[in-house]
């Protein structure tokens, strides 16, 4: 491999190299400034070949140019876009879009070390449904990625949608151009193989053979890493089966649909996306039973749970309670109180539905809301349960929330009558208290912060900052951390 580029130097009197972000079997990448399009940062893709031979060099420009025509025909808002090809001191080069955020083997990665816990079902379904249509765009398009892996899907910082970058198909062209050319043999090495180790199926490993399956194949291998948080080498046995679900329990359904896209041949795989996204459309409303759960509901896209019970704070008002001692709801008061003024005794419902009904819990929460706007904390648990079809469950679910036993007057989430009397000046004027929320809610839940207030804001512009505060609790899973990071901000605050 030629040496590396040292950082200010200027390739093709326009892109500023600031530093390298990675290297492989093809060349480098750089992080560079378009200095004709006001400092905006790019990425520059260096193709070189690890040749001498002038009969490779020139196949490979060649190649390379009919090849990246075909990336810049790619227009997808989740797909970096594509802004040059040139050639520099024999080397060759592809301009792209950078995106400014985080792998999601990061993402992952950060999770763990905070939580010890890997992406839930729900959010890995949430995560197949965002990528598949963009997979599903680039094969009607004609192309075949080659290398998805969790290295090679981003979640940019000002968005909510992962991004696909690094695309292969140039790499496979270059690696078939030295496969047929006996004097690049020895300079031929691991490191040029397109795809990776673990996420890449049998046929492109071993026999150089991609199809829109072999997609499929290195997408549900991504989502099994989300799901249990453990590499493809820990999940597969000795005879190279894949033994995945001894890791991570989801429901029968979608681990067929995952086993499906992993088939070792291409013929016993899903054949498109787009059959993917089928299931998944069909499992998520028919295999689930939904009906049973929530009557006439079409599962249309909704709002969050945090963006519901935002939505209904503006509309909650109280001045008949008795007030005790110390300015606290007393428990009667509390039961009385409607739910959405109490999102973290929302939160433990849901998470004590969810091991009664499966991740559908989310759905049946969000409908009860949306439907019963002031509805007190009793008279939710009631109507949850009478969602649940089996009535022994049913029962069961009441005698696990308990109600009047666990969540005793000391045990009541410090809901101050202050926060029920909040001011009318909108969070979103107040810039400091945003940042300041953003940096104390990203020491809770990660990179996601920042995309989760934008949400949450773009739902209800008109939250207060106690009324934003009480919406984003709802989205910490673990209460004790909840009520550290909403005690964290009222602090700061007074």
């Amino acid at each position: 491999m030629s040496a590396e580029i040292n950082q200010g130097t200027l390739i093709n009197n326009r892109y500023l190299i600031q530093r390298t972000l990675g290297a492989g079997g093809f060349g480098r990448t750089y992080l560079a400034l378009d200095i004709q399009r006001f400092q905006e940062p790019c990425v520059l893709k260096e193709f070189l070949p690890d040749t001498n031979n002038s009969k490779v060099i020139t196949k490979s420009k060649e190649l390379f140019e009919r090849e990246a025509k075909v990336l810049y025909q790619i227009q997808h808002e989740q797909i970096p876009q594509f802004l040059a090809l040139l050639t520099h001191e024999e080397q060759l080069f592809i301009v792209q879009e950078y995106i400014d955020g985080k792998t999601y083997l990061q993402i992952l990665s950060d999770r763990l070390s905070k939580t010890g816990k890997p992406f839930s079902e729900m959010e890995v379904r949430q995560w197949l449904s965002d990528l598949l249509p963009v997979v599903a765009y680039i094969h009607s398009c004609n192309i075949i990625h080659r290398d998805i892996s969790l290295e090679n899907v981003m979640l940019p910082g000002d968005q909510t949608k992962p991004v696909l970058i690094d695309f292969g198909v140039v790499k496979e062209k270059f690696t078939q151009i030295f496969l047929n050319n006996s004097s690049s043999q020895q300079c031929f090495n691991q490191g040029s193989v397109v795809g990776k180790m673990g996420y890449s199926p049998p046929e492109q490993l071993r026999l150089g053979h991609c199809y829109p399956s072999s997609d499929l194949y290195a997408l549900a291998v991504s989502a099994l890493i989300l799901l249990t948080g453990k590499m493809p080498s820990m999940l597969i046995d000795e005879s190279l089966n894949w033994q995945w679900q001894s890791y991570v329990k989801v429901s029968d359904p979608f681990a067929r649909i995952l086993n499906k896209m992993l088939a070792e041949l291409p013929i016993d795989r899903y054949q498109s996306a787009k059959e993917v996204i089928i299931e998944l459309g069909n499992n998520h409303n028919n295999n689930t039973n939904i009906n049973n759960y929530v009557e006439n509901d079409d599962l249309k896209p909704r709002m969050s749970l945090g963006g519901i019970i935002s939505s209904l704070l503006p509309r909650r008002t109280h001045h008949n309670e008795k007030q005790n001692s110390d300015n606290e709801l007393t428990f009667e008061q509390l039961a009385q109180t409607p739910v959405s003024l109490n999102p973290q005794f929302v939160d433990y419902c849901q998470r004590q539905l969810t091991s009664f009904v499966g991740p559908l819990a989310s759905v049946v929460m969000e409908h009860t809301l949306s439907e019963n706007p002031g509805i007190a904390s009793k008279e939710f648990v009631e109507v949850l349960a009478k969602k649940i079809p089996d009535a022994q469950r049913a029962r069961d679910f009441r005698s696990h929330i308990q109600l009047l036993k666990e969540f005793k007057p000391e045990k009541i989430p410090k809901l101050k009558r202050s926060q029920l009397n909040l001011t009318n000046s909108p969070a979103i004027s107040d810039p400091e208290f945003l940042d300041r929320c953003r940096r104390e809610l990203t020491s809770f839940v990660g990179p996601f912060a920042s995309v989760v207030i934008r949400d949450t804001l773009e739902e209800c512009p008109h939250l207060t900052p106690k009324q934003l505060i009480e919406s984003l609790v709802v989205g910490i899973p673990n209460q004790k951390r909840a009520k550290e990071f909403e005690k964290r901000v009222l602090e700061e605050r007074d």
